[in-house]
């Protein structure tokens, strides 16, 4: 398991909540922009439903996410800004290199644009993820993940 964080010093973008053993400000796990970006960032050049061509997106990987709040939990609940939420397995983050989108074509996500973050499946790499079951679990507005 890693080392625990320390708390962010930016603005809070995700707030990671419940079982989990590496928590930084009370028994919650705050992580600013650059540490999200810390946690084995990686680029994916998808198309995907919601957004017109192939854009180039850049995050954390949710497994490296979840391992760095110190969890073996099977499913978390991922938890839009709007309080929409979806419960979306772990093993998914180690079939897949899935990641929180928090930039495309080199540009923050706006809220507006499905930001400030997204799960975001490596669609064109892995055309059988093109289904309704995913497309939930590819929850926008992302402000929180709960482990449970």
């Amino acid at each position: 398991m890693a080392d625990p964080l320390p708390p962010p010093e930016g603005e809070v973008l995700l707030r990671v909540t419940g079982n989990i053993d590496h928590p930084n400000v009370g028994d919650e796990l705050h992580l600013d922009r650059e540490m999200l970006m810390s946690l084995s960032p990686r680029v994916i050049e998808t198309s995907t439903p919601w957004t017109e061509g192939v854009g180039r997106f850049e995050g954390p990987l949710l497994r490296a996410l979840l391992e760095a709040a110190g969890t073996e939990s099977e499913h978390v609940r991922v938890q839009a800004l709007n309080e929409y939420g979806f419960e979306v397995p772990v093993s998914d983050f180690y079939d897949y290199d899935v990641i929180l989108a928090i930039e495309r074509d080199g540009e923050r996500i706006a809220v507006r644009d499905l930001g400030p973050m997204f799960v975001l499946y490596p669609f064109d790499d892995h055309p059988e993820l093109l289904n309704e079951t995913i497309r939930h679990r590819s929850v926008w507005h992302v402000g929180s993940i709960h482990v449970p």
